[in-house]
């Protein structure tokens, strides 16, 4: 493996701004997270702080027995009970096998991140990856996609799910999960590492009784030597220990919802766009339905001081919601707005990895952390990797590509121009000639059937679309019989687009990491930690 570090143009201009840090950004933040000396500020603002150590510790340690480990997950858990321990956190759904490479990126990012700062600071710093078991979008989690011919095929995991239940709370249909990753491993084609990470996988569905579980035995089983600790926010034990954090939060609901609209002004008056869309009277938290296996976004009704359902379905007071959240916290989950707040009281956060959407969305949480006395922890851009295999890198070679406008932009424009330089002109030339003719014999012909015969107008009409339909339909077939007489070199474009900028997307956001494992065997990732990847904002391109 080789890793080259390239510096790449981004449509997205507050990322830009952000990973420049630039002054105005900076109103939006409380730290840096370039400057050394705010993880030293955020450590003495964390000494005067208190949090529930042991108890995170003897959740998170019970938690984690049903998957894999390794005496450096239990040292974790014993620097996370230490007085002057700090953690680097974040988190993500929990896509089916891990879901997009995003997910792991993260993983990466949050484990090198704590090896970094633990040296640099000489303070314990735990890895803990947060898992969103409380969302219930299970549309998002359900596929994957793999290699097809000319693009990504999605494999949808076919199980299904008619309610809105958390991801925690969706059970693993054992047989179905079974054939659809045999049939996973199947697409990928079969080497000498596919039996061994069918093995892994089963294993990991074998084991789990929900997709959070198979998401957390596959995240440890790849992750364990490093430290890597996990939570489930949909995990009612977790949300035990949200008691005092939920009752914050109903107390200062209406004044939370007033500070982000604050600061949303802030950052919209500074030109950027936002990204968390509040409700009408938001209480920022959602109440679960068990019976329905539900969760209903509250509203808060100040005239009322009543906590109301979205739907209707459920009406309380602060007083009756205060006691929900004081003797079954499990009912009460967080939203966009109050999980990063809870993840910050209940964690001694000494930075957030996030990616380039949950950037843009702190920038608008500043003064409702403020509103409940407390600074939101610097704020660290997850790495941005792509793996390019060696036979894609050749290709490219070949073609004479330049990397960098690749991620960026694909290769079809280049596609077509190549097309374009090895197509027969004179033909094009013709079809467009004939095109212009018909329509403009059509255009004399309508003026002569407007004078006399009018009611033909419409069949007129549809006998030119009709015509210039065929014409289309020659020049497609024309162009298909270029691309067939050169399909060796159109596939090559192809291969590189599907592999490095699938679909228009990112790499990250398309493929999954089963794929690297069932080529390259299941140490894949031991080897991708090696290198040394810095936090630079820079993107980091693995050779494989």
């Amino acid at each position: 493996m080789e890793m080259i570090n390239l510096s790449l143009q981004t449509a997205n201009k507050f990322v830009t701004d952000y990973c420049l840090q630039t002054k105005g950004i900076m109103n939006f933040f409380h730290y840096s997270f370039r400057d050394n000396s705010s993880y030293e500020e955020r450590i003495k603002e964390l000494k005067t702080r208190q949090f529930m150590r042991t108890e995170a510790a003897d959740y998170i340690e019970k938690y984690m027995k049903k998957f894999p480990s390794s005496p450096s997950v239990q040292q974790s858990i014993k620097k996370l009970r230490k007085k002057d321990s700090v953690v680097v956190i974040g988190g993500q759904q929990a896509g089916i096998l891990t879901g997009p490479l995003y997910s792991i990126h993260k993983v990466i990012s949050i484990t090198l991140l704590a090896e970094e700062k633990e040296k640099e600071l000489g303070i314990p710093v735990v890895p803990i990856f947060w898992i969103a078991g409380e969302d219930h979008d299970y549309l998002e989690i359900n596929h994957l996609y793999t290699p097809g011919k000319e693009k990504m095929e999605k494999k949808v995991y076919s199980q299904k799910v008619i309610d809105k239940r958390m991801a925690s709370d969706i059970p693993l249909d054992k047989k179905i999960c079974f054939e659809w990753i045999e049939g996973i491993i199947e697409c990928y084609g079969e080497t000498e590492f596919s039996h061994s990470l069918l093995s892994f996988l089963k294993d990991g569905v074998a084991q789990s009784e929900t997709f959070v579980d198979l998401f957390s035995y596959i995240t440890m089983g790849l992750f364990k030597e490093y430290g890597l600790l996990l939570v489930d926010s949909g995990d009612e034990n977790l949300r035990l220990l949200e008691k005092e954090i939920f009752l914050k939060q109903i107390e200062h609901a209406e004044m939370l919802a007033e500070r982000v609209i604050e600061q949303q002004e802030i950052v919209k008056k500074a030109g950027y766009p936002l990204v968390i869309e509040m409700s009408e009277n938001p209480a920022n938290l959602f109440y679960y339905d068990e019976d329905k296996k539900e969760r209903v976004l509250l509203q808060f009704d100040a005239r009322q001081n009543m906590f109301i359902g979205k739907d209707g379905t459920v009406q309380y007071s602060k007083e009756q919601l205060k006691e929900i959240a004081s003797e079954f916290p499990n009912k009460l989950s967080n939203n966009v707005v109050t999980r990063p707040i809870t993840q910050d009281l209940l964690f001694p956060t000494l930075a957030f990895i996030g990616g380039p959407g949950e950037i843009a969305y702190w920038a608008e949480l500043k003064k409702a952390f403020e509103c409940l006395g407390i600074k939101m922890p610097p704020i660290v851009p997850r790495l941005n990797i792509t793996l390019m295999e060696r036979c894609v890198e050749a290709d490219m070679a070949e073609l004479q590509l330049d990397i960098s406008e690749v991620i960026v932009s694909g290769t079809k424009e280049k596609c077509d121009q190549f097309l374009d330089s090895v197509g027969n002109e004179k033909i094009r030339e013709i079809l467009n000639l004939v095109k212009e003719n018909i329509k403009e014999n059509y255009s004399r012909l309508e003026e002569e059937v407007a004078k006399d015969v009018k009611g033909l107008l419409p069949l007129l009409k549809k006998n030119e679309n009709f015509l210039i339909k065929q014409l289309d339909f020659m020049e497609m077939k024309v162009d298909d019989s270029v691309k067939q007489k050169h399909e060796v070199i159109v596939n090559k474009f192809n291969r590189i687009e599907r592999n490095m900028k699938p679909d228009d997307s990112p790499q990250e956001r398309i493929w999954n990491i089963t794929y690297f494992l069932n080529k390259y065997g299941l140490d894949f990732l031991d080897e991708l930690m090696k290198f040394s990847m810095e936090f630079d904002g820079n993107h980091k391109v693995i050779k494989l």
